[in-house]
């Protein structure tokens, strides 16, 4: 079984590296590109007993930060 968790900077939050993105995404040719937004993917693969919440632990505790990013987790 696989879990995704897509980490993102939270809405209010200024995303230095996706204006980044932005602007040189806008320099080669695309203005079309309003906002970016930069942020994390982490694939895990699990074996055995594991229960969603355990999971939501790890991902506020370990991988995000809860300050200043949000997470999605998809469990496959």
């Amino acid at each position: 079984m696989k879990a995704k968790v897509i980490v993102m900077p939270k809405q209010s939050i200024l995303d230095p590296q996706g204006v980044a993105v932005r602007d040189a995404v806008q320099h080669h040719g695309l203005p079309a590109v309003k906002s970016v937004r930069v942020g994390k993917m982490i694939e895990m693969e699990l074996d055995g007993a594991f229960s969603e919440e355990q999971l939501h632990e790890v991902c506020r505790d370990l991988l995000s930060n809860p300050v200043i990013e949000d997470y999605q987790l998809v469990v496959e």
